[in-house]
């Protein structure tokens, strides 16, 4: 194969596995597997919710996050982390991926509806739409998270411009 071939296969193989891993996130938090939690972020990872949020450094203060009591008890009430296709500025052995992620609940409290052939259900909400921001490594071959920042879409200017700066990444890499 040619260096230029080499080096786009390369890049197809560096994207499809920071697909996985970034969708990795919503069944992991969903199901609390802790351990795989902290097998995807660098030891010395950060994980930044922003100001009104609590945050974590280290794999295993992030992968403690999803064992708290109060997560079990989301979950336990029909949590769902949804998230959306994430936006890849690769640079070698480092990525900048900007994404969304919805928090999805249960509404206990919503009419019952019949759905034709899917049941019956009170139905969901949306209880929060985030703008995430990974900042990946290539280690030994596998990606793994630096960090994270994830910020609420409030209506403020702070997820506004972590979303901008992750288009103009990825606009000045194509050129």
């Amino acid at each position: 194969m040619t260096d230029a071939i080499t080096q786009r296969l390369q890049i197809i193989e560096d994207k499809l596995a920071i697909y996985e891993l970034i969708a990795s996130h919503p069944p992991s938090a969903d199901t609390a597997l802790a351990d795989y939690t902290a097998s995807v972020y660098m030891p010395d990872g950060v994980f930044d919710r922003g100001g009104s949020l609590d945050g974590a450094q280290g794999a295993e203060a992030i992968a403690a996050f999803i064992l708290r009591p109060e997560h079990e008890e989301a979950i336990r009430g029909g949590l769902a982390h949804f998230a959306g296709l994430p936006l890849i500025d690769l640079r070698g052995d480092r990525a900048t991926v900007t994404s969304y992620l919805q928090i999805i609940a249960l509404d206990k409290q919503g009419e019952r509806r019949e759905l034709a052939n899917h049941g019956v259900s009170t139905g969901y909400r949306i209880h929060r739409v985030v703008v995430n921001r990974w900042l990946l490594e290539r280690h030994a071959g596998r990606w793994k998270i630096r960090s994270r920042t994830l910020l609420p879409v409030d209506g403020s200017d702070a997820p506004r411009q972590l979303l901008a700066r992750g288009l103009s990444s990825v606009l000045q890499s194509q050129n």
